[in-house]
């Protein structure tokens, strides 16, 4: 019988994979303790099994697919302790010690709301190009894995280029730079994954992405204020969050908890924006309050942060979208425009640092 080394042990243990990580246990560091008993007759093996958190749904068939490698490799006795820790894994570690693409970009900024459906993508995709249109050197980051759409709003239907060291060339479409782990899939190809995957997802976009130089990067969050919003901050250096909100009760709660998000992650909030605002009517070119009046100034007073803008519902603006050409540029005389143009010239003209 040939007695088995740790390297063996540790080796056969690597091919029980992390569904959300989708890497070995051994390599992610959840085997601990490791102790080998080489009997003439038997071999015995016992560890820590440490995972991240006492809900892993899979922690018994962790145990179960441990236990048969083992024995099928002669191991005739399996001790398997379970526990759990909330520090890092040799995964999150490593992230961390991921090459950072990110250090010429000089300003870095999240838009948020805190939940779906308030237009944070339409806000991103035109601020973006407002800036590109300013002579500024621009990229966006979607950070909507669930929701992904800004190949959409700025016509990208090609895949990136993936460099042999890994490495990922943004798409550059009206001269934005633009990345988002959709291009990666097929357009039809749903993102299911849980916390841990859909973060790790992001730490490698925000690290391997070549940004190259630029003067402001935009990054579409996702709706919430869980694992990917807090990945993103916690991996890289925000100079700072704009919210977004349409007028009326329902989304303005929500934005106060993105507000709250920003502010317990020392980020700072440069302003709101009230996105549909109103309609203005065709035929009695009356401003329509359809969501309700002033809903986002009063929240900007409560918060005591700038508003911004209030870009109004134009149809304009949805057809630029619709066909990727974002409505400053498609829609230039538009009002949507003009506000957009106007809160680029304040965030111009924010001080550096």
């Amino acid at each position: 019988m040939r007695l088995l080394t740790e390297s063996d042990i540790l080796n056969a243990l690597n091919l029980v994979i992390d569904p959300d990580f989708n890497r070995g246990i051994t390599e992610l560091g959840f085997v601990q303790n490791l102790k080998i008993k080489n009997y003439e007759s038997e071999i015995s093996v016992a560890f820590d099994l440490v995972l991240t958190t006492p809900t892993c749904p899979v922690k018994d068939e962790f145990i179960i697919k441990c236990k048969q490698i083992l024995s099928d490799i002669g191991v005739a006795k399996t001790d398997i302790k379970l526990s759990f820790s909330s520090g890092e894994t040799a995964s999150a570690k490593e992230e961390k010690q991921l090459p950072s693409l990110l250090k010429n970009v000089k300003k870095i900024i999240a838009i948020a709301s805190g939940k779906g459906g308030v237009g944070k993508s339409t806000i991103t995709a035109n601020l973006a190009m407002a800036a590109a249109l300013n002579g500024k050197s621009v990229g966006v980051l979607d950070a909507d894995l669930y929701g992904p759409s800004m190949g959409l709003m700025f016509g990208i239907t090609e895949s990136p280029e993936i460099n042999s060291d890994k490495t990922l060339n943004p798409i550059i479409s009206h001269g934005v730079k633009v990345a988002s782990a959709a291009m990666l899939f097929p357009p039809e190809q749903a993102i299911v994954w849980r916390g841990p995957r859909a973060s790790a997802m992001i730490k490698n976009l925000l690290n391997f992405v070549h940004w190259d130089s630029l003067d402001y990067l935009f990054i579409d969050f996702p709706p919430g204020t869980g694992d990917i919003q807090l990945s993103i901050i916690q991996g890289c250096e925000l100079s700072g969050a704009i919210l977004v909100s349409t007028p009326q009760n329902v989304a303005l709660a929500d934005c106060i908890k993105g507000h709250s998000l920003f502010a317990e992650t020392k980020v700072p909030v440069l302003g709101l924006i009230e996105n549909m605002s109103y309609f203005i009517c065709d035929k009695c070119e009356k401003e329509h309050y359809i969501f309700g009046q002033s809903g986002g100034k009063k929240l900007a007073e409560t918060l005591k942060i700038p508003l911004l803008g209030q870009i109004p519902i134009e149809t304009s603006t949805m057809q630029g979208a619709e066909n990727g050409l974002p409505a400053v540029l498609s829609c230039p005389n538009s009002k949507s425009s003009a506000e957009f143009n106007k809160i680029i010239d304040t965030i111009v003209a924010l001080p550096e640092g």
